[in-house]
């Protein structure tokens, strides 16, 4: 489980010291995430809300993509937000915001299209949450999020999870806030439909996942997965020897993966959309 005051505290930093590599590790998924959100057609002088943020990449592509959209990333980080305002680099039309998104959103109505690269998991309570997005959306707005699919697909989670704990891990209990949260298709769908949103479809994307390149792309991924990942907080918490030993059983996992200067693990996401329904659910 990954609660928000984690995000707000010592995961949001952790994040936001690493962009550049969780951004490396995504880069694969962008851009069929920017296509998925192209093809909802946004209008020039859209609105568009990027949910979760983070280090702003997705807000930063739509810009380029759309130079006459508004668009606002909101994140409840400020590390993270720190980080997408500089690289912003004051660009027209493109603020960030650190907030809860589900508190923002009402400020910023109407929306026209909501956003987001794996940052709607982590709602504590994820029907109130959609439905207070649907209730600052414009008619007919649009809903695009990316989410990651079985942890059992993405071995860079599951097998170094086996790796450092020594035993497969297993699914948060009740489905709490976590990257594997959405991954049952059914759970997201109940959700959107509880929340009044409508023509809910979601589709496979499966992508690279690099977790480390240069000259020895085996320790950096390792030392990229002591940061980032479900092992990490494992990893933090161990005696040195037992963590001397973790390290150990992940950089195997990790040196099966390595193909030249990088290590690349396959990776399984879902694409998500959905339409704002006019009546409150």
């Amino acid at each position: 489980m990954t609660t928000a005051t984690e995000w707000t505290g010592p995961v949001g930093d952790i994040w936001a010291r690493e962009w550049r590599r969780t951004d490396r590790s995504f880069a694969g998924l962008a851009p069929q995430l920017q296509a998925a959100i192209l093809a909802t057609a946004p209008m020039p002088g859209s609105h568009i809300v990027d949910i979760g943020c983070g280090a702003g990449a997705t807000s930063l592509s739509l810009a380029e993509a759309l130079p006459n959209a508004a668009i606002t990333g909101i994140d409840i980080s400020p590390g993270l937000i720190e980080i997408a305002v500089r690289r912003a680099d004051r660009r027209p039309g493109l603020d960030f915001i650190v907030a809860p998104v589900e508190t923002a959103v009402a400020a910023l109505a109407p929306i026209d299209c909501f956003v987001s690269r794996h940052g709607v998991m982590f709602f504590t309570d994820p029907v109130a949450a959609f439905t207070a997005l649907r209730a600052a959306a414009a008619p007919g707005a649009r809903l695009v999020f990316s989410c990651f699919r079985a942890a059992a697909l993405n071995p860079w989670a599951s097998e170094i999870a086996a790796a450092v704990l020594g035993q497969p891990s297993k699914p948060p209990a009740d489905y709490a806030p976590s990257p594997f949260a959405f991954a049952d298709p059914d759970r997201p769908r109940a959700i959107l439909a509880a929340a009044g949103w409508l023509e809910t479809a979601c589709s496979p994307a499966d992508f690279v996942y690099r977790a480390g390149e240069g000259e020895d792309p085996v320790a950096d991924a390792v030392d990229f997965f002591t940061y980032v990942g479900p092992s990490a907080p494992a990893l933090r918490a161990a005696e040195p020897d037992v963590r001397a030993a973790m390290l150990d059983r992940m950089t195997a996992v990790v040196a099966r993966y390595r193909t030249g200067n990088t290590v690349d693990f396959p990776a399984a996401a879902w694409l998500w959309s959905a339409k704002a329904g006019e009546e409150a659910p």
